[in-house]
């Protein structure tokens, strides 16, 4: 039991109640402020990567993307810390192991984490300030910056809308798949928040006025409203005195109107039919999206809540998914998927189909019906729902969220119902609720919430999103011809007061804080951080001739193994085929299970079984590298030999005899690469940029770039001609590297599961196939490419570098500080703030790789002047002996990022493969922690070298890369 006692008052807070839940090992002790009205519930356990959030019920009442702009905004300096961007300052120099803020549909929510006490609380008062002292009451060109703004550089130009957020969603909207997501949502409940944009639509952003701004703020963003959340091992006492003495005590409680109305059942006969841009050369065939939609049952209701989750599974995402098998089979799209979302409080369901037509619809809902119509009368296999249900078990009881704290994670699923006036707790009690749904392993318990809700369903909605080459023209003239009108109707006067509006923006912009106004925000000291970097922990073994790499971590009972198979003797021109092989293998029957059954079969026993590829470049070395085909595993202990003896089917036994199963494999690949084309270009071009100078670049850009992509494009299209030829060539590579002799281990969990590891893994039948072949690593010769890559986005992704290995630099450790330095100070002041990309940013890599990039950019040419001049930033570099520390501490951070037991273990394979020991880890810290202002500053000669070589590659607009020809060798369409 805690110390503190119901009904009892501590530091203004009133103590509601104590309840433990026990599948996420924490205690929860729930307040309430009495002076203020915040609610406040702390998540009490042993973790020391501790988190904070404090979230506003914010429902939006049209599309102008008020609270999205309100979450950048109020981030832009507070009553306490006045800088311009107290955000990036502690990203500068916070230890933070999260730090951010999320625009919901509904709310908006300002989380922060860190494992180190002193920092952490930092944190809280920087974000507290923020939220509820922003300087947007000052600083009207804070909403300016961040929401949207005439420009108009003089009087003889043109007016142009710029603004961080504009640009964001300038982008998000020109993502079919974006589009979708907000049309599906926005058709189930019209008549409420959810009928309206949270993020903001970009042709309603510029009907937002200032004053309409602050007025959401003064209303919403009150403690009253307020949903504050701790979780991790700290003293809650103090805590509870900072938030009530510092903020809480000086509020009176209110009424806020933030109620979030419930949408009234639709019917069956709604169909929304959306537009997205394709370029004036792409054929509109097979690229439509058609979903079903339905309303489902309430967040509130922790059974549906979770029960759905596992529905979504079954029918859409698994191998042996009916509802998918069935669409797929019916060739009415060439990619199909489900989606579940349940963080609003009428959670729904869509079941989605990608590369369509739209003549397609009424077959698709009729095989949609008819399906779900045949599971419920014939009932569900058992063992596909025991799968699904494993499945989410496993996930649950793992909690392995990758880079977002898990902390953050669950005070997410505690909104999906505190949001709503329920109990934060229901939806984290997750033991008893899976309990109830496992009666559906011998009841009908599936079936009869899939009649409910979906097939004797009365809100449901059918959207369609359909290529067009003339939409994007179209909103461009529309937009053009509104500035037009309105630069006709101002008079000199007030076209001269647009300039001045301008320049007083672009001057704030380009004015630096004040040394004292930068001390305000709370940093930690040089003595805080830790002089020794973590250790890996590796031990090089044995098992049964294979060699193993061992790392010995707490899993929770969990084993955690890779299988690195070297393919460095796979042919050039077969090197795509190592790709597609890690797609296909584990979605095709093998010799003892048709495809839906080994999905089964890995679902039940394991918590999955994945293929992948990886080449690990050598640290010190421009061109060389280590080339993995990797299958992953991650099982129960006592489910290891299973997992092995399935391993064995796959690599031994899968067949690629089905023309069929291979075509759908490969449009589901096609429709994924071109999701994440459209969301992460600026990974896609960075890799792109790296190809054009780096062996590794060229063999990575080969397994998952746009060489991918277009190999993808290919074979799907003459699949007919050249099966034969993708048969053999996936048995042929197959053969080629599973071989023992290919062979290194990674494993990482505690000892005892090492000890089964080691008697179990007799079990794997790999043979030594003895296949003689010499390596066949790519070699490239540097050569500036200078691609562009045209879409219908309105936005870019401008990457531009080069190797500084060639040029005759070395790497050294104070080389991310430099990073540091530019991401957080040039480059964000340019490119983000004055520029209105969403992001940017500069890789450097040990290897040799210096690299910038830009993400949802409206800019190119102007872009690519700011890359090239960051040497001069450089070469005039100043900072104090207070504002060095606080890049030091930053950059630690970096290095010392949060990582689950998986990947620690992947990252000391990584090192291993990479050649990078503990020693060369420690004195990359070293030379972190010592860096002067002088090695900064030495480094303007390197960057100029790396521009200089003028290497570059653009995703983007078409207009705006044609308008920049003179800057590429080559011009071509991106999708095919």
């Amino acid at each position: 039991m805690s110390c503190f006692k119901n009904g009892e008052v501590y530091h203004g807070f009133k103590f509601l109640q104590e309840e433990d839940i026990n599948g996420i090992k924490s205690k929860a002790l729930m307040f309430e402020h009495i002076k203020s009205g915040a609610k406040l519930i702390h998540l009490d356990n042993d973790e020391d990567n501790k988190v904070f959030s404090i979230s506003f019920r914010t429902p939006p009442k049209d599309s102008t993307g008020v609270f999205h702009i309100l979450e950048h905004s109020v981030l832009c300096g507070s009553s306490k810390y006045p800088v311009k961007e107290p955000f990036v300052e502690l990203l500068k120099g916070s230890l933070n192991t999260f730090l951010n803020a999320f625009t919901f549909s509904d709310k908006t929510m300002y989380p922060v984490a860190s494992k180190n006490d002193k920092d952490f609380v930092n944190l809280i008062g920087v974000y507290m300030d923020a939220v509820f002292h922003p300087n947007i009451y000052k600083y009207e060109e804070i909403f300016k910056q961040e929401g949207w703004h005439y420009e108009l550089d003089s009087a003889d130009k043109e007016i142009t809308y710029k603004g961080v957020v504009y640009n964001e969603m300038k982008g998000a909207f020109s993502s079919p798949d974006g589009i979708l997501m907000r049309k599906i949502q926005n058709s189930l409940f019209p008549d409420t928040a959810y009928g309206f944009e949270s993020g903001g639509d970009p042709e309603n952003i510029p009907d937002l006025t200032y004053k309409n701004f602050i007025e959401a703020h003064k209303k919403y963003y009150s403690p009253a409203n307020s949903y504050i959340y701790l979780y991790g091992n700290m003293n809650l006492d103090e805590k509870l005195e900072y938030l009530d003495k510092e903020y809480l005590n000086s509020y009176e409680k209110i009424q806020v109107d933030s109620k979030i109305e419930i949408q009234k059942p639709i019917g069956t006969s709604k169909e929304v039919v959306e537009e997205y841009p394709i370029l004036q050369g792409e054929s509109e065939e097979d690229k439509t999206y058609l979903s079903l939609n339905f309303a489902v049952s309430r967040s509130t209701n922790p059974e549906t809540y979770l029960a759905f989750d596992i529905i979504e599974y079954l029918l859409m995402e698994s191998s042996a998914a009916p509802l998918k098998k069935a669409l797929l089979a019916a060739n009415i799209g060439k990619d199909v998927y489900g989606i579940y979302d349940n963080s609003i409080i009428q959670p729904y369901f869509g079941i989605i189909v990608k590369n369509s037509n739209e003549d397609k619809k009424e077959q698709f809902k009729k095989i949609v019906f008819e399906t779900l119509k045949n599971l419920v009368d014939d009932g569900i296999d058992k063992k596909l729902i025991e799968a699904a249900i494993n499945v989410k078990e496993f996930q649950l009881r793992e909690a392995d969220f990758g880079n977002m704290p898990k902390g953050l994670i669950y005070s997410i699923k505690a909104m999906d119902s505190w949001l709503y006036d329920e109990n934060p707790l229901i939806n984290l009690k997750f033991e008893a609720t899976l309990q109830k749904i496992k009666k559906a392993l011998t009841e009908n318990y599936f079936e009869s919430l899939i009649k409910k809700y979906l097939i004797d369903s009365k809100h449901e909605s059918l959207v369609i999103v359909k290529p067009s080459k003339t939409v994007a023209e179209k909103a461009l003239k529309a937009e053009n011809e509104k500035l037009k009108k309105l630069k006709e109707s101002l008079n000199n006067v007030e076209l001269n007061k647009l300039v001045e509006d301008t320049e007083k923006l672009k001057k704030r912009q380009a004015s630096e804080d004040s040394p004292e106004d930068i001390r305000k925000i709370p940093t930690l000291d040089i003595e805080d951080i830790d002089k020794k970097s973590e250790e890996m922990p590796i031990v090089e073994t044995e098992i049964h001739g294979i060699k193993t790499l061992y790392h010995e971590i707490f899993t929770n009972k969990i084993a955690y193994f890779n299988l690195y198979f070297d393919s460095s003797k796979t042919e050039q021109d077969k090197i795509q085929y190592l790709s597609l092989l890690s797609e296909v293998l584990g979605k095709v029957d093998t010799e003892k299970y048709e495809y839906g059954e080994l999905s089964n079969e890995i679902n039940i026993k394991t918590g999955d079984i994945t293929f992948t590829n990886n080449a690990y470049g050598n640290k010190d070395s421009v061109d060389e590298y280590n080339p993995k085909f990797i299958v992953k595993v991650k099982v129960l202990s006592d489910k290891i030999v299973d997992s092995l003896e399935i391993i064995n089917q796959i690599v031994n036994t899968s067949s690629f005899e089905s023309k069929k199963r291979l075509k759908e494999i490969i449009q589901g690949v096609k429709a994924k690469m071109e999701i994440a084309i459209m969301q992460n270009g600026h990974s896609v071009s960075v890799g792109r940029l790296s190809s054009y100078f780096s062996s590794t670049g060229k063999y990575n850009e080969r397994l998952n770039g746009i060489d991918f992509y277009r190999f993808i494009c290919d074979i799907d299209k003459n699949i007919d001609k050249r099966y034969e030829e993708i048969r053999k060539n996936l048995k042929a590579v197959s053969k080629l590297i599973f071989n023992k002799d290919n062979l290194i281990v990674g494993f990482t969990g505690e000892k005892e599961i090492y000890k089964e590891f080691e008697t179990s893994l007799k079990v794997l039948n790999i043979e030594n196939n003895n296949i003689s072949s010499s390596v066949k690593l790519v070699n490239v010769k540097n050569s500036a490419e200078n691609e562009g890559f045209t879409t219908s986005s309105k936005i870019q992704y401008v990457a531009k570098g080069f190797n500084f290995r060639e040029l005759g630099y070395n790497y050294s450790g104070k080389m991310e500080v430099l990073k540091n330095i530019l991401d957080l100070n040039y480059l964000w002041n340019n490119i983000r703030v004055m520029g209105g990309a969403y992001g940017c940013g500069v890789l450097i890599t040990q290897s040799g790789n210096c690299e910038f990039y830009s993400y949802r950019d409206p800019n190119l040419k102007e872009t690519l002047s700011i890359y090239d001049n960051a040497y001069k930033f450089v070469k005039d570099f100043n900072a104090d002996n207070y504002e060095m520390t606080k890049y030091i501490i930053g950059t630690i951070s970096n290095l010392d990022r949060i990582l689950t037991p998986r990947k620690k273990g992947e990252k000391a394979d990584e090192n291993y493969f990479r050649k990078i020991s503990s020693a060369d880890i420690q004195k990359n810290r070293e030379e972190v922690l010592s860096t002067k202002v002088e090695d900064i500053r030495n480094y303007f000669k390197m960057l100029k070298d790396v521009m200089d070589k003028n290497y570059l590659c653009v995703i983007g607009n078409e207009l705006k890369i044609k308008e920049s020809k003179d800057k590429f060798n080559k011009v071509t369409e991106i999708f095919m």
